[in-house]
């Protein structure tokens, strides 16, 4: 009888335990968030999606292809000159890349918006008091591109298709890498634009490449700007006192306009003619297409044409 009589006790205080244990969190079944995907942006914020997305607005044409490519539904892109494929022309505008429509965005009826970062930022409050879900992106560099991706390939449920890109990417950069000579060049980026020029640091798109090669960037130490932290501010005294090699010249604009202007510099003012790329004519002017915005899908692409425009016999 006592042993019957401890085991029924013991068999009640396992159940009163069971029973407590299961009311320490009495609703967590019920309250527990169910997390599709979670990351952190570029911009620092934490940002979790319960489901995959089905409707992504895009601010920037640079995400497109990236997002296109990984199974991504694209319902409202800005407009661009220079890169809009063929399948997102008849996809609903919502205004020039740098002045986004919001009004527009919000009649897509987005559940997710991808903002490019340093360019549209100030739409997150807006997006918020709408209850959209924004993801901020920088994309400048190689790096920046690839993880780019990866999330792509993750929102889409689609992480695989997002490794094969990326390894293809990897593999045409490196096979361009590994056939240049290993000659360091010294180099200057400049960025020519109706207010002025600007001096590329190393997160600048060309910067980040020429670093890929080896080459120096002789703005690499260079204060940012404030207003651009891709960017420092151009002095020809300084540009003389570097000496580069090979001067590069990303633009906005124009490129005829922009070459004539540079050009009309160069014959103007002594002191270009100090400067060892204007001396030797090793002044190369990078497309808008690959150079202005992230080329996204296309990095292989700007970094052969940049080799090429150095070592044009490059196979």
């Amino acid at each position: 009888m006592k042993k019957i009589f401890l085991l029924n006790l013991i068999l009640f205080c396992m159940l009163m335990i069971g029973c407590a244990e299961e009311n320490i969190f009495p609703s967590e079944t019920t309250t527990t968030r169910e997390i599709f995907y979670f990351t952190k942006d570029d911009a620092g914020r934490d940002v979790v999606f319960d489901q995959k997305p089905e409707r992504i607005v895009v601010t920037s044409a640079s995400f497109l292809e990236p997002l296109h490519a990984v199974g991504g539904n694209i319902v409202g892109r800005p407009d661009s000159k220079t890169q809009m494929p063929k399948w997102a022309e008849n996809i609903e505008s919502i205004g020039q890349v740098y002045n986004v429509d919001v009004e527009k965005i919000i009649a897509c009826k987005p559940d997710l918006v991808i903002i490019n970062k340093g360019m549209n930022e100030k739409l997150l409050d807006v997006l918020n008091q709408n209850k959209i879900a924004a993801l901020v992106l920088d994309m400048k560099t190689y790096d920046d591109v690839k993880n780019e991706i990866e999330i792509f390939g993750d929102l889409t449920a689609n992480p695989d298709e997002a490794k094969k890109i990326i390894a293809d990417m990897d593999s045409k950069i490196n096979s361009t890498i590994q056939k240049l000579p290993k000659d360091k060049k010294r180099i200057a980026i400049l960025h020519s634009t109706a207010q002025g020029l600007t001096v590329q640091l190393n997160s600048s798109i060309a910067g980040n490449i020429s670093k890929m090669f080896g080459w120096e960037n002789v703005a690499s130490d260079m204060p940012p700007l404030d207003s651009n932290p891709d960017a420092a501010p151009y002095s020809l005294e300084t540009l003389a006192q570097q000496n580069p090699e090979i001067i590069f010249v990303t633009s906005m604009g124009n490129i005829d306009e922009i070459k004539a202007d540079m050009q009309m510099n160069f014959e103007s003012n002594p002191a270009w003619q100090s400067i060892a790329a204007i001396k030797y004519d090793k002044i190369y002017y990078l497309p808008q297409n690959l150079f202005l915005l992230s080329p996204g899908l296309n990095y292989p692409e700007a970094v052969e044409t940049m080799a090429k425009l150095i070592y044009p016999d490059l196979k």
